[in-house]
């Protein structure tokens, strides 16, 4: 391979090293503008995009064996990396396609796992982390919850016939 091929692959494989997940964007209609505003966003959410070659890509993919298919290597192609939460870097690609329609994803990897446009779509519904760690504590809790008010219910339950029984006699609660 030639030294200018070898350094534009390593260069690849460096934004590769920096997350478990690649999205892979068609940008053929994105202005400079438009992508300094998309790289802007995806930087909040300590992601990168990067634009490739698709014979670079395809060299670097191989290399690392990830599932993707080369059949949508084709056209204008960047990388989204980086970032520790997957679903929230693709809430903000599908919010920017929606936005401004002018990126598309072609497909995804997490991990070993080839993602199709769908899946990465789904994968951006998903619940924000802190959503889901909200929902996780809730489950946690809710025995609790549940067994504390089978605890009291007798107690509960006494009391009330107490006081019924002191209404009944005249008296005073």
């Amino acid at each position: 391979m030639r030294p200018e091929k070898q350094f534009l692959v390593d260069e690849v494989n460096q934004h590769l090293d920096k997350s478990e997940y690649v999205f892979l964007t068609d940008f053929s209609r994105l202005t400079v503008e438009d992508t300094a505003e998309l790289r802007g966003l995806l930087a909040a959410k300590e992601a990168e995009f990067h634009v490739v070659k698709n014979n670079i890509f395809k060299v670097a993919s191989r290399a690392r064996e990830l599932p993707v298919d080369e059949a949508v290597l084709n056209g204008q192609t960047a990388i989204v990396v980086g970032g520790p939460n997957p679903s929230e870097v693709a809430k903000v690609l599908f919010k920017f396609f929606k936005d401004k329609e002018k990126v598309d994803i072609k497909t995804g990897v997490l991990g070993d796992k080839a993602l199709s446009r769908d899946e990465v779509e789904a994968l951006s519904k998903l619940p924000s982390l802190d959503a889901l760690r909200s929902q996780l504590l809730g489950l946690f809790t809710q025995p609790g919850t549940q067994m504390v008010r089978v605890l009291i219910a007798g107690p509960q339950d006494f009391v009330n016939v107490l006081q019924a029984k002191v209404r009944a006699e005249g008296g005073e609660e």
